[in-house]
């Protein structure tokens, strides 16, 4: 089964916002064994989404379009679907009463015709509410095709797609069972490791594809399986997973889901009851910011100073100015002291610390753009390593936030 993506909006043609919304339905649509067979992004324009829509339904069995929902002129969604469907629309109920509440609770100013107008869907249409904003979500049926409109908005479209598209999808079609595994690896690239797991890649049952995700500084090795025989599948990847771990024993660090490592850090920390804090200097924030972008962070990260400058190195966490003389900033003593206070300062069990030439220019060092010492300090013992991350200011940035979080969960195996 193949589903297609629409996404409206001039704002993404021109590059005022990102794409986010394709990614999350793609995601959602292949847990349950759809494949996207292509997403398309179209102006706020009838020709336009009308072409879509006819392409869309003669490529796949589901579609969904993100996008152009909203009060103004240009938001046309809705009209289009209608002219598609050779519909009118008709004013839905409850739709307008929850419009009325959200202005009443939350707005608080005088509901406009315009808003009023939200409430006017297709007739043919199964209504989604939107209990996160004033547009609805859409559910239509042609010629065996389920066409799915959501709201742009990606916190309104993800509630809908959750709460509503999916079990709806669910129950409306037959899917095939499908899983992935995904292997997470640190420390060797992409050529080399498919270098090195060749032979077991070759002999992969045919139902099963390996799919390698490269980042900076590792590299996720993701194996999806898909057939109507569940247990089959399980028991296929249980055996293909057995007999690569052994292949890649040095650099693998876990299992990763939908996860990211640092949420997959976090759940670690909090489930040993262990906390963590961070005193950055070239990351600059970075490594705390992935950190406490995933909730319940607070269980296990206590906080970080971004000692950027040299001065707040020394004011802040306490490095001795006669050791940046003898060492640099750039160097391991220096990050395994910013470990150390930092450690001490916010009391936590493990602590993380970087300083390094990221570039484009040297700044307080001489040591090379792209030289980066990460620390990591607990109550037993500090220890650093130093790298080489190339030329590139961006990359050096994330490869250290890699390398730190690869250090870390090191650590936390130990245990």
């Amino acid at each position: 089964m193949q589903a297609e993506i629409i996404t409206i909006g001039d704002e993404i043609l021109i590059g005022q916002i990102v794409d986010t919304n394709s990614a999350f339905i793609s995601k959602a649509l292949n847990k349950i064994g759809v494949s996207v067979y292509q997403i398309t992004s179209v102006q706020d324009d009838l020709e336009h989404i009308t072409k879509a829509l006819q392409e869309a339904e003669a490529n796949a069995d589901i579609i969904i379009i993100t996008g152009g929902l909203g009060p103004t002129k240009d938001d046309i969604t809705k009209r289009t679907i209608c002219a598609y469907f050779n519909d009118t629309l008709v004013q839905d109920e409850a739709v307008l009463a929850n419009i009325k509440h959200i202005w009443k609770t939350y707005v608080k100013q005088p509901l406009a015709k315009v808003n009023i107008d939200q409430a006017l869907v297709p007739s043919k249409a199964q209504v989604l509410m939107n209990t996160h904003g004033s547009a609805p979500g859409m559910w239509l049926e042609k010629n065996g095709k389920v066409f799915i409109s959501l709201p742009g908005v990606p916190y309104e479209m993800k509630a809908i797609m959750e709460t509503h598209v999916m079990p709806k999808l669910r129950a409306t079609f037959q899917f095939p069972y499908i899983k992935h595994v995904t292997l997470l690896t640190y420390g060797l690239g992409e050529s080399s490791l498919a270098a090195r797991i060749e032979d077991w890649e070759d002999n992969l049952p045919d139902f099963i594809k390996l799919a390698y995700l490269p980042g900076l500084g590792r590299v996720r090795l993701r194996l999806s399986a898909k057939s109507i025989n569940k247990n089959g599948v399980e028991a296929a990847l249980e055996a293909e997973v057995k007999k690569v771990l052994p292949l890649i024993s040095d650099i693998f660090v876990g299992f990763e889901s939908d996860e990211s490592i640092e949420a997959m850090l976090g759940k670690q920390l909090t489930a040993l009851h262990k906390t963590v804090c961070t005193a950055e200097s070239c990351t600059g924030g970075k490594i705390a910011q992935l950190f406490t972008k995933n909730a319940g962070a607070s269980a296990f990260f206590k906080g970080s100073v971004v000692s950027y400058a040299t001065s707040a190195k020394i004011d802040v966490l306490q490095v001795p100015q006669t050791l940046i003389d003898k060492h640099t900033v750039v160097s391991a003593p220096v990050a395994e002291c910013m470990a150390q206070h930092a450690l001490n300062l916010f009391g936590t069990d493990y602590a993380i610390a970087t300083t390094g030439n990221a570039g484009p220019e040297k700044g307080d060092s001489d040591a090379e753009i792209g030289t980066v010492f990460i620390a990591i300090a607990t109550k037993e013992r500090v220890y650093s390593e130093e790298f080489s991350l190339g030329n590139h200011r961006t990359k050096v940035v994330m490869k250290a936030v890699n390398k730190a979080f690869e250090m870390l969960q090191k650590e936390i195996l130990k245990k």
